[in-house]
């Protein structure tokens, strides 16, 4: 089965076949640097960070651009709000979203563009919409005239007639209709301002995205993701200014949903916020990407720390696997054996995560039989399901001994070496009291080391040591 994707503009699932044969060209709408990431911003990154990582194992070349709004009015808000200037603030955002994603191991786009180094291109797309006669300029403010765009709602099943007017201007009435969004906004007192032919003043929202998207991948490209909450109006203005100037933009468009509290989205404005720096003080950042990666990307996630340290011991469950069968077997190299034909089915179907999870699940409980035999005779067996364990938990970014997660799992931090040297010291003493049949020493001594938060696992290799909650 070749890859599906479901195109929200199609309203179904499709064949995906690229522009290019064997090249992916895929812009995503990255953050709006106002304010500490919470993990229903994180969601998107992830998301399409498996996408990538999927079309990279299929044997694509993947162009994946996601950009970075950095002037925008919440910007300026939250500037006014710290007492800062806006450009500082926006950097310190930045700088922890970039935390966020290195975090959760999401790998880096090719080109993290951001609003304010493209202003050059959003004039020109301005200037062509204009002369198109699908823009007009007030005041120095520059309004996209949706009426002038007879596909206007298309993407989002919208009926112009039923939509409400753009809140995006101080000057509504400057508008040719309320529904007319904002190209371009005027400057004000005290706020930063670019040059234009039709006065100074700062991109709106939604220009930014299509002047960086086509400049880096032409005027049509594959795939354009994001998102839930951006379907309307961010993308459908977004296929409005693009489309209106003839460029064939997005071929595919990708929405994941939302991570929800109490059946909200999780946003700012609702005060449910679950900030991941503080998130990852209660779990490890591979087990917070496996919480995110196990559910399809269609589907709302309901964030609660009951299910986040469900899904954290199943993991765990998985990475013992690993590791165990790594101590076994010595190091494999995962690409050394056929992609699990389960995995790929599930993948190649919209990226059917919880299909794929559950072929991950059957590859581990066979592995763990054979560990459990302990037969020479079974040795290769062994190793062809651990190195198809971790080529799947590759393409889901969750392999425990593949970077970045194997400089923090084997204790890049000299702490887990030197808490070895400690524990082998109380193995070895535990072992002396089982060779003397002095079992309530040794007794005595798995317990010390249980409530210090290590298990002891007696294998056919001998005595190991795991953190408690590695061994669930």
């Amino acid at each position: 089965m070749a890859l599906h994707l479901y195109d929200t503009a199609r309203r179904g699932t499709r064949a995906f076949v690229p522009l290019i044969p064997g090249e992916v060209s895929m812009y995503v709408c990255g953050a709006t640097v106002q304010g500490l990431p919470h993990v229903g911003h994180l969601r998107a990154g992830v998301v399409f960070d498996v996408l990538s990582r999927w079309l990279l194992e299929s044997g694509f070349k993947v162009t994946l651009v996601r950009n970075v709004t950095d002037i925008d009015d919440k910007i300026l808000a939250r500037a006014m709000e710290e007492g800062r200037p806006w450009w500082a603030v926006a950097a310190h955002y930045e700088r922890a979203f970039s935390a966020a994603y290195d975090a959760l191991g999401v790998l880096p786009p090719t080109i993290e563009p951001r609003a304010t180094g493209h202003v050059t291109q959003m004039v020109e797309l301005m200037q062509r919409l204009i002369d198109a006669g699908h823009a007009y300029a007030v005041d120095g403010d520059v309004y996209f005239d949706v009426r002038s765009f007879s596909e206007y709602g298309a993407l989002s099943g919208q009926r112009p007639d039923s939509i409400e007017p753009a809140a995006d201007s101080d000057f509504a009435s400057r508008k040719r209709d309320p529904r007319d969004f904002a190209l371009w906004k005027g400057s004000k007192p005290g706020e930063p301002a670019w040059p234009t032919p039709w006065g100074a003043g700062r991109p709106g929202w939604h220009l930014e995205c299509s002047a960086m998207a086509t400049n880096y991948l032409g005027a049509t490209f594959d795939i354009h993701g994001g998102g839930l909450d951006l379907q309307f109006p961010h993308h459908e203005n977004e296929i409005a200014q693009s489309h209106a100037v003839g460029d064939g933009f997005a071929q595919y468009w990708l929405h994941n949903a939302w991570v929800t509290q109490a059946g909200e989205k999780m946003s700012k404005s609702l005060g449910n916020t679950m900030v991941v720096q503080e998130v990852l003080k209660r779990i490890r950042g591979i087990e917070l990407r496996w919480y995110l990666v196990s559910a399809h990307y269609r589907s709302n996630i309901e964030f609660s720390d009951e299910a986040l340290q469900e899904s954290g011991a199943a993991f765990r469950r998985i990475e013992n696997f690993v590791v165990r069968a790594t101590e076994r077997m010595g190091d494999v190299d995962p690409h050394a054996t056929p992609m699990c034909a389960d995995f790929a089915l599930a993948m190649d179907d919209d990226l059917g995560a919880p299909a794929a999870v559950a072929a991950i699940h059957e590859l581990v409980t066979e592995g763990n039989t054979l560990l459990a035999q302990g037969s020479a005779a079974n040795a290769a067996t062994l190793r062809g399901v651990l190195a198809s364990v971790r080529r799947c938990l590759g393409v889901l970014g969750v392999d425990p001994l593949a970077e970045p997660w194997a400089t923090r799992h084997s204790g890049g931090d000299d702490y887990r070496e030197a808490v070895d040297v400690l524990v082998q010291s109380e193995l070895h003493e535990r072992q002396e009291a089982r060779s003397a049949k002095d079992f309530a020493r040794a007794d005595a001594i798995r317990n010390k080391l249980a409530h210090a938060g290590i298990a002891i696992e007696d294998t056919a290799e001998g005595p190991r040591w795991v953190l408690a909650r590695e061994a669930e």
